[in-house]
């Protein structure tokens, strides 16, 4: 097998493959990037028996081929070597051969027959603006768990019914939940699948700046497809059963309060300077006004002031501050609105474009208030 490519299309090509590579594969050979060379193209792809990733490059393909390699050596290697230039791949025996310029790398080949078949493709079940999708994932993960004790809260449910897709998250203190359109293939797709929030993640940064994203789910329900451009990615479903949390969405919420995001961000992160681990950050909102501290006794304290436009009766509430910056920080939107039921419920979290206007109900972020002594 013999190939020449442009130095910047393999480095990329491999790095963004070799992401997928378990870091404690379960057989050798899964830590080798799969590289078929045939009809003009080359492919790479990667498999850990969960996920699989797989794109197709142009190159001059003078000798059609396959190898496996060493997939986190190549990533390395082919950033490594002098831009702007050729890179000549070869593979002679059981060497892998690499020239670009006057570097020269000889790797040894791995054995392709014991390489597993990839899973294909399923049939596509619709597609959602790259952009779009990608905005959403990362709002709704930052309220996914991070502990793998709870593998079911470490997903993010996609719950699809006809032109509608929702995402959700939780980590049992706080929840996300954002609504989006796509196009599907069937008007009367209705279905809920769960996928590992940090495949979720890797295909939001990875494919959802190509355009259009197909979007593949398996009959059976065992496997999901994303595919944008040259590039595809599969992942094993979260088996199990995922936690009824729409419910928790306040139906009534008589106590309404009005603050712009940045100004709260900033002020948030200055008084939580003082907070100690586990420590939160109180925030009382009156008709006007709001008031953070955080910090008691003889420990360091700070308080801070910021206009707030307050509907209902004054409430004092007290909310983790990493928690609270993190579902902030993932709006975008000029004012954020709070609302309240009592100070022990959870907080909803909504965008809001004007101080007196609607909030918006595509993203929400619901928040436990963290009791205080005299709640």
């Amino acid at each position: 097998m013999k190939f020449i490519v442009e130095r910047d299309v393999l480095a990329e090509a491999v790095s963004w493959t070799a992401r997928s590579l378990s870091p404690r594969p379960p057989v050798p050979v899964l830590s080798g990037l799969l590289i078929k060379a045939e009809n003009g193209s080359v492919s790479i792809a990667s498999f850990d028996y969960e996920t699989s990733a797989k794109l197709n490059i142009e190159a001059d393909v003078e000798t059609e081929g396959t190898t496996l390699v060493s997939g986190r050596l190549l990533a390395d290697i082919s950033k490594s070597l002098p831009a702007g230039k050729s890179v000549e791949f070869e593979v002679v025996d059981s060497k892998v051969h690499l020239t670009c310029g006057s570097s020269k790398f000889n790797l040894a080949a791995m054995p392709v027959t014991d390489y597993p078949e990839l899973p294909a493709l399923p049939a596509v079940s619709g597609s959602v603006d790259g952009h779009e999708f990608a905005k959403a994932v990362s709002q709704v993960t930052v309220a996914a768990s991070k502990d793998d004790t709870l593998p079911i809260l470490t997903g993010v449910r996609m719950e699809i019914e006809g032109d509608k897709i929702t995402l959700l998250a939780t980590d049992r203190y706080r929840l996300a939940m954002r609504e989006m359109t796509w196009a599907p293939a069937s008007s009367d797709i209705s279905t809920a699948v769960l996928v590992k929030a940090k495949t979720m993640s890797e295909v939001a940064k990875t494919l959802g700046s190509a355009g259009d994203m197909n979007i593949a789910l398996s009959d059976a329900h065992e496997l999901i497809g994303f595919e944008s451009g040259s590039r595809r990615t599969t992942s094993l479903l979260v088996d199990g059963e995922y936690p009824k949390i729409r419910a928790l969405f306040p139906e009534n919420t008589p106590i309404h309060a009005v603050v712009r995001t940045s100004e709260l961000i900033e002020a948030v992160r200055r008084v939580s300077l003082v907070a100690e681990r586990n420590t939160p950050v109180r925030l009382a909102f009156t008709q006007s006004q709001l008031t953070l501290d955080a910090g008691t006794g003889e420990d360091a304290q700070a308080t801070e002031q910021i206009h707030a436009q307050l509907s209902g009766e004054d409430i004092t509430v007290a909310f983790n501050p990493a928690y609270l910056l993190e579902g902030l920080n993932a709006f975008g939107s000029e004012y954020v609105r709070f609302s309240f039921t009592t100070p022990p419920k959870p907080a909803v979290l909504s965008a809001q474009s004007e101080p007196l206007g609607e909030d918006s109900k595509d993203y929400r972020y619901l928040l436990m208030p963290v009791r205080l002594p005299n709640q």
